[in-house]
């Protein structure tokens, strides 16, 4: 078995970090679109339903095992909750106050907030001090994009900020509670059957909260639903562990940073969004703060000084 140090980038798994990064971006113009006729905790309904009947031909013509375990399950159910419907419900919340390339950014400080609870809560993950670095300057390059308004004033682009936030918090459980307890499942079981789980959750919140989801809507709206359920998450998801086994975590995480710009220039082209300069510094921010957590740029560096 190939260890996880010796993988690395060749040119196909680079092809598909670039692939994933741009179907992850284009998630936040999906988002943007659909927004204008569905309210936010549909929307999350409609990217992970249309999703599962697609990942589950993936698991039938692969011919991976479906558990049987009401643990599993259960498993899978608190995996949706953390890594779907919590994180998308509140980022297309937070995208109704503002545009989809900051939230994009916000969302980028992920990798550094995951490195954290990941060191607080598994023995085999230390809390090292890059690690507190980078979470640190992750937090401050949100504090910088926010501004000083955010301790003296309370608006829904203050709350929305949040709201990402938030998502990103929900996603670093996500990944510690996956290690634990879906760690002896096949990876795209795991995707199918954590689908399945937010899909469970969402439809009677949804039912409860925005009622009867409608389906009078138009061209461009069902295109943007279909294609942040087809593109954005099931192809997403198979992209993900196909990056994962060819090339490891560490470096699959680089998708972190490229994000932004996918997302970033799509708002500009196609929505006419402007991105002011404190969100680019603060991306600069938030990116040495993913710098310093992966560490191999510093290292890089520091090899680079002492020879």
């Amino acid at each position: 078995m190939t260890k996880a140090s010796t993988l690395s980038l060749d040119l196909s798994s680079s092809v598909m970090l670039f692939l994933l990064a741009a179907v992850w971006g284009g998630s936040f113009f999906f988002g943007e679109i659909a927004l204008s006729e569905v309210p936010p905790l549909t929307i999350t309904l409609h990217r992970v339903i249309w999703a599962v009947p697609i990942l589950a031909l993936v698991v039938l013509f692969k011919g991976i095992a479906v558990p049987r375990s009401l643990r599993v399950w259960g498993a899978y159910l608190v995996m949706g909750a953390l890594n779907n419907a919590i994180p998308f419900s509140l980022i297309f919340w937070g995208q109704t106050q503002i545009e989809s390339g900051l939230a994009s950014i916000l969302n980028g400080t992920t990798a550094m907030f995951a490195a954290v609870v990941a060191g607080l809560m598994l023995p085999d993950e230390p809390l090292t001090a890059k690690k507190i670095i980078g979470a640190a300057l992750g937090i401050a390059g949100v504090a910088f994009i926010m501004g000083p308004s955010a301790l003296t004033e309370f608006n829904p682009s203050n709350l929305a900020q949040l709201a990402i936030l938030g998502a990103t918090l929900s996603y670093a459980f996500a990944g510690v509670w996956g290690k634990t307890a879906l760690a002896g499942q096949s990876p795209l079981m795991n995707a199918f059957g954590m689908l399945v789980g937010s899909t469970a959750l969402m439809i009677p919140i949804v039912f409860m909260f925005d009622g009867l989801p409608s389906l009078s809507l138009s061209v461009g709206v069902w295109g943007a639903l279909l294609g942040m359920a087809v593109l954005s998450t099931a192809l997403a998801y198979f992209l993900y562990f196909a990056i994962l086994v060819r090339a490891g975590a560490a470096n699959l995480l680089l998708v972190t940073l490229l994000i932004p710009p996918f997302a970033i220039g799509i708002g500009v082209l196609f929505l006419g969004e402007e991105i002011g300069l404190e969100a680019w510094i603060g991306f600069a921010i938030i990116a040495l703060g993913f710098a310093v957590t992966d560490g191999r740029i510093v290292s890089f560096l520091f090899r680079k000084t002492t020879t």
